[in-house]
């Protein structure tokens, strides 16, 4: 497994450093491997999301948030590109696609509007020439059954409410070009 904040081809900082530290559980994907390149049909404009499944999660998750993040983005915040949230505990998976429904397909979650303006996974699309960028699948276990967060809000309220209710996160990554 690849290292997403040790890795040098990547300019930007590791955006989960200045959070505080949290247990890890397994996160696998059957549609990338950690710290490989992501396949042209999970990039915009096609914005399929990948399948994600999780298996591990402490005593005391009562829900789970899913977030994609771009931290290489010439911004100075980094890009959001999916971030959905109030997914049941009992949930273990999503399939491939599922980021391009409001809901994730999971009735009572719900999707923040990314970086994209969209209310949907937002695939990578880094500016051409501009080098690889990494996309940080991030789960998150949380310890509210329902996070108190406007559906108009963004992914980085979204963030910051994880910060303080998340009890464990583990996160899969991939990169992507545009030559």
């Amino acid at each position: 497994m690849s290292n997403y904040a040790e890795d040098g081809r990547f300019p930007g900082p590791d955006p989960y450093a200045p959070l505080k530290d949290l247990p890890a559980f397994e996160l696998k994907s059957t549609d990338f491997a950690d710290g490989e390149r992501l396949a042209d049909d999970i990039a915009a404009p096609n914005n399929i999301s990948p399948q994600l499944k999780w298996t591990g999660l402490p005593e005391g998750t009562k829900s789970i948030a899913v977030t994609c993040f771009d931290p290489d983005a010439p911004t100075a915040s980094g890009f959001w590109h999916w971030g959905v949230f109030n997914i049941p505990a009992d949930v273990t998976e999503l399939p491939a696609g599922a980021g391009s429904a409001e809901d994730a397909g999971i009735p009572g979650a719900i999707t923040l509007r990314g970086d994209s303006g969209m209310k949907a996974f937002y695939g990578p699309q880094p500016p051409a020439g501009h080098g690889p960028h990494r996309y940080l699948f991030a789960v998150h276990a949380v310890d509210v059954d329902k996070l108190d967060i406007d559906p108009e809000s963004t992914c980085t309220v979204l963030g910051f409410n994880l910060y303080f209710h998340s009890i464990a996160r583990t996160i899969a990554w991939g990169w992507y070009q545009n030559d």
